[in-house]
């Protein structure tokens, strides 16, 4: 089906960093790069409008005029491939710091110098953009400007091999195309979505805690004046039953609870143990006042 320039403006300003425009016109890798980058960091989303009429043509048909066997050096798709591998990168250290950053990173960067590189009507040797990346990853690994240098190797080696795309080759089905998409889309944002859940779900604890405070506090200034009950269930730890209690009461309760929580008898949580154990003596001198506490 033939396609249409009013078309192409239309998915360009409604879903133009979302790449909308390119899927329509059969160009996956550039949507997809756009999908990733929300529109080239939006200035690439601006710079579509001037190229969309050469871009209907040539999926309508038109041929395409190539300078030699070999495309010509780009300075600007040499620059958007150095960006978007230093972008990669830090993705891939953000969403991934589970993995070797000398696995996770110069794949991450590599992958994307090759995407960038297989924009439009040409493409680069993958292998050898990845092998270049972990080449420049041994020599650059752990300093803070790592990416900058493992992109610029992927993307000087993406240039060195880069190729024209065969012509006349069979366009992939629709649906084919959007599975490819969503699982590319699904391997770069499922990390950042786990790292950001997981960062989300620690703030509101923390605000949660920091919420409850003031309640717990008057809680516990209740119970040492004896005016509350106990506090177990506010994740304090037991203070050797109510404040009140005196004499053989808190003592007994004491030994109990010592017993129960004595890192010698817990090395299997020995962290948890301890910090419990602190609690219950500082618990105890508050409410046993002067006495000794019993060994």
């Amino acid at each position: 089906m033939a396609k249409q320039l009013l078309v192409a403006y239309g998915l360009w300003a409604l879903g133009g960093p979302l790449g909308l425009h390119h899927l329509y016109l059969g160009r996956d890798s550039h949507a997809l790069l756009w999908m990733l980058t929300l529109g080239g960091f939006g200035a690439g989303w601006l710079w579509d409008a001037w190229h969309l009429p050469s871009w209907v043509a040539t999926a309508n048909g038109a041929p395409v005029a190539r300078t030699g066997p070999v495309p010509a050096l780009s300075t600007l798709r040499l620059a958007g491939q150095v960006l978007v591998g230093v972008y990669f990168g830090l993705a891939a250290a953000l969403g991934l710091p589970g993995v070797p950053a000398v696995l996770a990173q110069p794949l991450a960067v590599g992958l994307g110098v090759q995407l960038v590189a297989s924009v439009g009507d040409q493409t680069s040797d993958a292998p050898r953009t990845v092998a270049a990346a972990f080449a420049a990853s041994f020599l650059f690994q752990g300093r803070v400007l790592g990416p900058l240098p493992i992109s610029v190797a992927a993307a000087i080696a993406a240039q060195r091999h880069r190729r024209y795309r065969p012509r006349g080759a069979p366009r992939p089905r629709l649906r084919a195309r959007l599975y490819r998409l969503v699982l590319a889309l699904v391997a770069f944002a499922a990390p950042l979505a786990c790292r950001g859940l997981s960062g989300a779900l620690a703030l509101a604890r923390a605000v949660t805690e920091l919420l409850l405070l003031p309640l717990r506090t008057g809680q516990l200034l209740a119970e040492v004046l004896g005016f509350g009950g106990s506090s177990r269930g506010w994740g304090h730890p037991p203070f050797l039953g109510s404040p009140p209690a005196a004499g053989e009461a808190v003592h007994q309760s004491y030994r109990e609870l010592v017993k129960l929580w004595h890192p010698d008898h817990n090395r299997h949580r020995a962290q948890e143990a301890e910090r419990r154990f602190i609690e219950l003596l500082e618990a105890y001198e508050e409410l046993a006042g002067p006495r000794r506490a019993p060994g």
